[in-house]
């Protein structure tokens, strides 16, 4: 069911200057011209984004990560000695293409040097056959050492090497597998973490516990990017706090204490591991729908003496690959698929252009999420909700353990503005179900409620801090929006409104979790309070509206980069402006009363000219984060349905037809 891309890459230029200022500013067309050009653009978006749209309903646009994911294909595949040298050759030929100026590899586009994607991305061309004399892997290993060395790697890259045996185990945390028998009154349980640490984690720990060992069969390693020999290596783990302190040094009794685990014991969590994530495995979609999870499952299987032919294997073998994308002499691997969402924006974007031509293909798209509504199937949000009716949607394909509230909420709002009475039984499920799933303090998470349990932030396994899935302002706002569309104006969305009045920051933007990141929050927040029939000239929207225009760049754009997230107090700020950054800014303005601001009308004006031949429009820049600080995304479909949605939506506006 997954589609096997075929693309053409552009080499990146991976260090742009740090130069925040336009030295043009934008000037306005003639309101004759610039009218022609609106509607000629709205048109053309519209015609290409429509041609993108699949025969059953869909759209699916490429979703890349940083050079992580890739290189890690890399590795599993001599982790497993299942290598494919054709395929191999074209990942590294991806991964050189990225390798930054200052020798490593980033997290996103422009970003710094990351010492963990450096490390990872280095020993998969060494994998692959490249020579540690050749001035690329001579650049990176210097980058590597002058910063440390590898032992100062994130703790899942140290865990890659221990498999590999390129560190010892005590570099590593301690992850028994008997976490998997811990009662839910314990401090830690795997239902007090987020979905996507729960699928990656229970695989992980039968790696761990067997201490697995990759199969390397060209016995590569990595030792001359330590700079201590790594069996003498005493500083795997900073300390990040005295509660983490705390949590090391239990971690430090638990690997001594390990031996000493019954026979029984262990081979009871073994077997509740293996049977926990198989009955998850999710067919050619994959545990969880997320690579890490997936290629942790795959290792897994084969530690736990599962054949090559076995169909678990070949299944999730399968799913792997059908995580490709191939664009000439250069492949990589995507973290997951987005067709539930690329889809519910698309009807968006192409429901504002309220054209009949679109009309049978928004229909078509929304029919085909409608039968892939979560109803009452399984799901491990049911842990906490038992007697909650389903009605979700999940990101992927096929993900039917982890609806998520984010895609929910778009899919639902998107069927009550085309059709709410063709899709009243489904919206309603899914209102439901959103009602459901509200935390305490008013505000959604992703995929759960309450999961709110921030000590658990501290333990060695979560340098990441990413462990948890708390409530955030943008899928709040989402869930908002929702709500509102639908006419459901109770208790649980004034709870929510409160929750985001709270989250409002001093500048008067909102944090933007699973976009990047202020333009997006303030835009989702925005489109919410508009929804629940908060008027523009309330205060908290003011200074929503100073903020937003106060960061707009002299060439009539918004951008904003992914280290925002390391530096907030340039929230707002970008190397450029970017169609999805300037789509978001004019959307979010426009529903509190901007749409005959110069701002709004500067925004259509760089979005016009910035459109490509083909229509759409196409940004190197990342626009999301996986998770804040460690791993980003760039979502290849923001740049196509965002800018429409922006434009058709000024231009309806402009002529009073907006809906």
């Amino acid at each position: 069911m997954l589609i096997y891309c075929k693309v053409n890459f552009e080499t990146p230029i991976l260090q742009p200057p740090m130069n925040y200022e336009k030295k043009e500013e934008a000037t306005y067309l003639a309101e004759s011209f610039f009218k022609e050009k609106l509607e000629q653009a709205v048109l053309r978006a519209r015609e290409t984004l429509l041609a993108y749209q699949h025969p059953d309903g869909y759209w699916c646009f490429e979703l890349e990560a940083d050079c992580t994911i890739p290189a890690e294909y890399i590795l599993m595949m001599h982790y497993m000695d299942e290598i494919e040298e054709d395929l191999q050759s074209k990942i590294a030929v991806y991964l050189r293409l990225r390798q930054g100026d200052h020798g490593g590899w980033p997290l996103f586009y422009g970003g710094p040097f990351d010492m963990s994607c450096s490390v990872k991305t280095y020993y998969a061309l060494k994998l692959a056959g490249d020579s540690p004399g050749a001035p690329h892997m001579v650049k990176a290993r210097e980058a590597i050492l002058a910063r440390g060395g590898a032992a100062r790697s994130n703790v899942f890259t140290r865990i890659t090497l221990a498999l590999f045996g390129q560190i010892p185990w005590r570099g590593v945390p301690f992850v028994p597998v008997e976490i998997i028998l811990l009662p839910r009154w314990f401090p830690f349980h795997i239902s007090k973490v987020s979905y996507w640490s729960r699928t990656v984690a229970i695989p992980l720990s039968i790696l761990c516990s067997l201490k697995a060992k990759a199969r390397n069969p060209k016995e590569v390693n990595i030792r001359e990017l330590f700079t201590v020999p790594p069996e003498k290596e005493k500083h795997y783990f900073p300390v990040r706090s005295h509660l983490n302190r705390v949590f090391l040094l239990l971690d430090r009794a638990g690997h001594f204490f390990e031996p000493f685990i019954p026979t029984k014991i262990r081979r009871t969590a073994l077997k509740k591991a293996e049977e926990w994530f198989i009955e998850r495995l999710n067919g050619v979609d994959g545990l969880g729908g997320i690579f890490p999870a997936m290629v942790n499952a795959h290792e897994a299987l084969a530690c736990l003496g599962y054949p090559p032919d076995h169909p678990y294997r070949t299944t999730t073998k399968g799913a792997l690959k059908n995580l490709l994308v191939a664009g000439g002499d250069a492949t990589y691997c995507q973290p997951c698929v987005s067709p539930v969402w690329d889809t519910a924006l698309s009807c968006l974007a192409l429901q504002e252009d309220a054209s009949s031509v679109a009309a049978e293909n928004i229909l078509l798209g929304l029919d085909w999420l409608r039968d892939r509504q979560l109803l009452d199937g399984p799901g491990d949000w049911r842990e906490n909700h038992p007697g909650l009716k389903g009605g979700g949607w999940a990101f992927q394909f096929n993900n039917s353990y982890y609806p998520d509230l984010d895609d929910t909420s778009v899919v639902a709002w998107a069927m009550a503005l085309t059709a709410p009475e063709r899709y009243r039984e489904p919206i309603q499920r899914a209102i439901d179900w959103i009602c459901g799933m509200q935390s305490k303090n008013g505000g959604f998470a992703a995929y759960d409620a309450d999961n709110t349990y921030y000590y658990l932030n501290e333990i060695p396994f979560a340098d990441h801090q990413a462990l948890l899935d708390p409530p955030t302002s943008d899928v709040s706002a989402r869930c908002a929006t929702a709500l509102a569309e639908f006419g459901h104006r109770d208790q649980k969305l004034k709870a929510c409104l409160d929750y985001l009045g709270k989250e409002q920051e001093r500048n008067g933007s909102w944090f933007g979790r699973w976009g990047t990141n202020y333009i997006y929050g303030t835009w989702s927040v925005l489109v919410a309070l508009e929804k629940a029939g908060h008027r523009p000239d309330q205060e908290h929207i003011r200074r929503a509206v100073s903020w937003m225009k106060s960061v707009q760049r002299p060439d009539g754009g918004w951008g904003e980069d992914c280290d925002t997230y390391f530096q907030p107090e340039r929230a707002g700020l970008g190397y450029a402006s970017t169609p999805f950054h300037t789509a978001w800014a004019m959307l979010g303005l426009m529903v509190a009363g901007e749409v005959n601001s110069p701002e709004v009308r500067r925004g259509a004006e760089y979005l016009i000219r910035t459109q490509q031949a083909d229509g759409l429009w196409k940004d190197k820049w990342f626009n999301a984060p996986g998770f804040p600080r460690v791993f980003y995304l760039r979502y290849h479909g923001y740049a196509k349905y965002f800018p429409l949605w922006a434009l058709a939506r000024y231009r309806n506006l402009r002529s009073r037809k907006s809906v």
